[in-house]
């Protein structure tokens, strides 16, 4: 899989992905990344990327033509095009489905918005989708980038080294990861569970999904209704 990552601060994904799985994936040729500098593809002297809004307001928008060029740069001649995405806080809420989603693609183009946004024509024209990481704003989408590229290579067969692990964490099945427990046994007053000391694989089998239940009913029952209305859909 190959992913771009278009930014104004390409220097700050350097160090990011120089780390464990995402570097290991590297390594195994198994993930290709490339951080672009959208300066490189400004006409000016300045190498200027945003201008003042239209109507007026507050801030600076981030201008169309070096967007469209970065992208179109990127696509060349590749019979394969990339799924282009614009990290925005108007887009879809990222998620685990959104990721198994995402882990699919060939390549992968990520815009990182800034200031107070992105020329509206690059969203309607140019993008096939926009992502938000939550309902709350950042500077901008660098760090929603590096959090959409850890989440979606870690699903890429063969980047783990247990692929089976992958099935076992939170939201993959719709509820929340069940609680986990390594030696001691005993620390201080808190032991493990009886039910993980057993060694008898159905009666743990049966005390993960009683506890992933449990705990997905307490802190998100929202996912709950959300896998009921899917089951209902199916």
């Amino acid at each position: 899989m190959k992913i771009e990552i278009i930014t104004i601060f390409p220097d700050l994904f350097t160090e990011v992905f120089r780390f464990g799985m995402i570097q290991q994936a590297q390594q195994k040729g198994l993930l290709e990344i490339e951080a672009i500098n959208l300066r490189d593809f400004t006409t000016d002297r300045h190498r200027t990327v945003d201008d003042r809004p239209f109507g007026g307001g507050v801030g600076m928008v981030m201008k169309p033509e070096p967007l469209f060029a970065a992208v179109e740069s990127c696509m060349g001649d590749n019979s394969s095009p990339p799924h282009v995405v614009l990290l925005s806080p108007q887009g879809q809420l990222f998620d685990q489905n959104k990721a198994k989603e995402l882990s699919l693609m060939t390549r992968l183009i990520l815009i990182c918005g800034r200031y107070e946004g992105v020329d509206q024509r690059v969203a309607d024209h140019l993008v096939d989708e926009e992502i938000s990481l939550g309902d709350y704003v950042l500077s901008g989408g660098e760090f929603g980038a590096a959090v959409i590229v850890d989440a979606v290579s870690r699903l890429i067969p063969g980047v783990l080294g247990r692929g089976d692990s992958v099935l076992q964490d939170s939201f993959m099945d719709g509820m929340l990861d069940y609680p986990h427990y390594t030696r001691p046994a005993q620390f201080r007053d808190w032991k493990v569970p009886e039910s993980l000391l057993s060694g008898n694989h159905r009666e743990i089998e049966r005390w993960r999904e009683e506890q992933s239940l449990k705990l997905t009913k307490r802190r998100r029952p929202d996912l709950l209704h959300v896998k009921e209305n899917d089951n209902e859909s199916s």
